[in-house]
């Protein structure tokens, strides 16, 4: 049975502070949690974690005394820093939480749906379900830069990544992100998430269905991988076919 993980919720308005309780209530079936307390502002929060051990906080950005993204910058500092997944009403401040490093960032009301998300992607990153642990120093999510906007978007929802011109395409079941990285620097930092199968392309190994023959000669055939969710089988090139045969263990 998956441990509870101890929340502390930070959020200046009562009525939000029992409505995220609430919310985790109705998912604790598939993310248990522990509340351990709630409080109105940062400076009550550092106060509270001085003396209770906590995994996750959920925290406002706008709040008197101490904002969330302050907090978040203190709580950093920490040993043994819990995770901070910010709620807010406001879409502007998600550059912010990127640079303070927030586990995810959610926008009010916030949907159960989208909350149980950001639970399953923190207990992935912390390795508390079994054989779910990050590569060390990986990140959770890629950094999107959108018409004047920067998105986090989940490591763990990008099927593949493929190198196109000057830039390399995260392509996710709903859409696809442009990212400013080459796929050498990505390959060394996913490694451990992702396989190369073409000089231009890493597919999630956690996505992948198996291969598919396409064409080719009897003792030299042309393979494709499957991917969950993506309709089109994805070309092995003849080089990385050993690689990728070891690594699937096929």
């Amino acid at each position: 049975m998956t441990e509870p993980m101890k929340v502390l919720i930070v959020d200046d308005e009562a009525l939000a502070r029992a409505r995220m309780r609430d919310l985790l209530g109705d998912i604790a079936a598939d993310e248990p949690t522990q509340v351990v307390a709630m409080v109105a502002n940062g400076a009550e929060a550092l106060r509270l974690l001085d003396s209770e051990e906590v995994d996750l906080v959920f925290a406002d950005v706008r709040m008197p005394v101490m904002d969330g993204v302050e907090f978040a910058r203190q709580v950093a500092e920490r040993p043994n820093a819990p995770g901070v997944i910010f709620t807010t009403a406001y879409d502007e401040y998600a550059v912010t939480a990127f640079d303070v490093a927030a586990i995810d960032y959610l926008l009010k009301p916030v949907r159960a749906s989208r909350l149980a998300e950001a639970l399953g992607k923190f207990r992935r990153a912390r390795g508390k379900d079994d054989g779910d642990i990050e590569p060390d120093g990986a990140r959770v999510n890629f950094s999107v830069t959108e018409r004047g906007r920067i998105l986090l978007v989940p490591v763990e929802d990008v099927r593949y990544l493929k190198a196109e011109l000057k830039y390399v395409t995260a392509h996710t079941i709903e859409r696809d992100y442009v990212l400013d990285e080459s796929l050498v620097q990505l390959e060394e930092e996913f490694g451990t998430r992702f396989l190369r199968i073409h000089r231009n392309c890493l597919v999630a190994r956690s996505a992948v269905l198996g291969v598919e023959r396409q064409g080719g000669s009897e003792g030299d055939p042309h393979w494709a991988v499957l991917l969950d969710g993506v309709g089109q089988p994805l070309s092995i090139s003849r080089r990385q076919w050993p690689s990728v045969k070891t690594a699937l263990k096929l």
